[in-house]
């Protein structure tokens, strides 16, 4: 995904990689259905944020001039409504809870070409527990059925993540690639068909 932090002053887009697992869930219509499940690893954030004080006056030093990751980690939970289309092609929306799990600022100064000097600081106590949001997104099935899929979705984060009410407030967006691999499924009807 491509996340980034909408009223974070210098915020960049911070390229990220997910991994979860998702059900779609089929309604009385084969058209419709539920897709549900959890982004176990869901990082979001952003980069390049510029230095601020560690309070340390040769940390502050080492990393004048560098630039800071802020990486917010999530468990979170998409309950989309999904409209699958002959051509293979499906739409989908709903809502996208998240649980934050971790929350750091990686702080970055290049020292040579290939090494960099590295500084990382927990920022939990800063941020809500709890993010939500609206998912908006597309797919394509490779195959027929319930074959391999390819997706996009934008995530808005309507919940403004900071504690702090002095700040400006501050929102998550992410914008996710995604390939889903079905599993069990095929296993279900093999043993249909082989009693």
């Amino acid at each position: 995904n491509l996340s980034t932090i909408q009223g974070q002053k210098g915020a960049d887009l911070a390229e990220r990689f997910n991994i979860g697992f998702y059900f779609d869930l089929k309604l009385k219509n084969p058209a419709w259905m539920i897709h549900t499940g959890v982004i176990v690893k869901s990082t979001m954030g952003a980069k390049d944020l510029p230095v601020y004080s560690l309070n340390d006056a040769s940390l502050d030093a080492a990393f004048e001039g560098g630039k800071v990751d802020r990486r917010l980690n999530y468990f979170n939970v998409p309950i989309l409504i999904k409209h699958l289309f002959k051509n293979k092609f499906s739409l989908e929306a709903g809502p996208m809870l998240g649980l934050m799990n971790k929350s750091v600022d990686v702080f970055t100064q290049k020292v040579k070409e290939e090494d960099d000097l590295t500084y990382e600081i927990k920022i939990r106590d800063n941020y809500h527990p709890l993010d939500a949001g609206f998912v908006v997104g597309a797919g394509y099935r490779l195959m027929g059925g319930n074959g391999m899929n390819l997706g996009v979705r934008y995530y808005m984060g309507l919940v403004d993540i900071t504690i702090d009410d002095a700040t400006t407030n501050q929102y998550n967006r992410s914008l996710y690639f995604c390939v889903g691999i079905p599993i069990g499924k095929g296993k279900k009807e093999v043993k249909k068909e082989n009693p």
